[in-house]
């Protein structure tokens, strides 16, 4: 009976700890969430070339304007978000990517084949806040050295639509992050009836 009752404390006391891990993994990505000006635009995430970097892409573009395929975009989230998404396969609410955007070059200095990033030409952010945004998800856009924005209005604009269609987790492409696809498909949260191939 006594050793019974010792497992059942021991099991209980397991539960509550790994609960309470994943809620700290939360709070932590909460705690050190979006900061947003009083008259609620989004302040420019001054740190975030010290997040984790996701992945990176050259010439992606979801549209057929020409000017699209000369870009490279790197990617950028949270330490903690990603600490939660790797446990999870999904993002905790207050989650923020950040996608850098710069111009290519092939020619310069000793390089002879390929292309490589020249000058920045912008930083989109997305950022989940159930609390905030209706919708959960909104998107803003830095131009320049622009240290607050707007999010893109209306709520359910051209970027939110496209995310909640054709996103594979949530609104993220983690399609185009090898790493995190593989979590997903683990953790199976891929959204059903999204191409992945």
């Amino acid at each position: 009976m006594r050793k019974t009752l010792l497992v059942l404390v021991l099991v209980a006391l397991a539960v509550f700890l790994a609960l309470r891990s994943s809620r700290e993994a939360a709070a932590a990505a909460v705690g050190d969430g979006p900061q947003f000006t009083a008259d609620g635009k989004l302040v420019r995430p001054a740190d975030y070339r010290r997040w984790i970097f996701v992945s990176s892409g050259f010439g992606m573009s979801y549209t057929q304007r020409p000017e699209d395929t000369q870009m490279f975009t790197n990617v950028f989230v949270k330490p903690a978000a990603y600490d939660y998404y790797l446990a999870n396969g999904k993002w905790p609410d207050k989650t923020m990517f950040v996608l850098e955007i710069y111009g290519s070059t092939s020619k310069g200095s000793i390089n002879k084949h390929g292309s490589y990033q020249k000058d920045f030409a912008g930083l989109d952010v997305e950022v989940k806040d159930e609390k905030r945004f209706a919708d959960k998800w909104a998107y803003f856009n830095f131009e320049g050295d622009d240290q607050t924005a707007s999010s893109i209005a209306p709520s359910q604009n051209a970027c939110w639509k496209c995310h909640d269609q054709n996103a594979a987790v949530e609104h993220s492409f983690v399609q185009f992050y090898p790493e995190l696809l593989k979590v997903a498909k683990s953790k199976n949260t891929i959204k059903p009836g999204v191409h992945l191939e």
